[in-house]
């Protein structure tokens, strides 16, 4: 069976992962955070969706190995609350 076309990200700051799995996320986080710096995009929002906090903890994991995160947290009001994570690149 061949693998499914890659999805097409746009590089602007804003990655919704709300319909991953969090076994789907693999290296996706490194290699969009690479993206945006070589863009000079330096703070991403993270979509997640609320859901039961799996994905959440999945990804603010990763945040919290990531050498390329300098700082991260959940959203506000304005951002997404706890649905979105903010990040901050190095």
């Amino acid at each position: 069976m061949d693998d499914p076309d890659p999805i097409e990200m746009p590089i602007n700051g804003e990655l919704d992962l709300h319909t991953f799995r969090p076994s789907e996320i693999g290296d996706l986080l490194q290699d969009y955070f690479e993206a945006c710096l070589d863009k000079g995009i330096k703070e991403i929002r993270v979509i997640h969706g609320k859901g039961t906090g799996t994905l959440r903890e999945t990804i603010h994991a990763q945040l919290r190995k990531s050498p390329l995160v300098s700082d991260f947290r959940l959203g506000d009001e304005s951002s997404g609350s706890w649905g979105a994570t903010l990040v901050k690149l190095r």
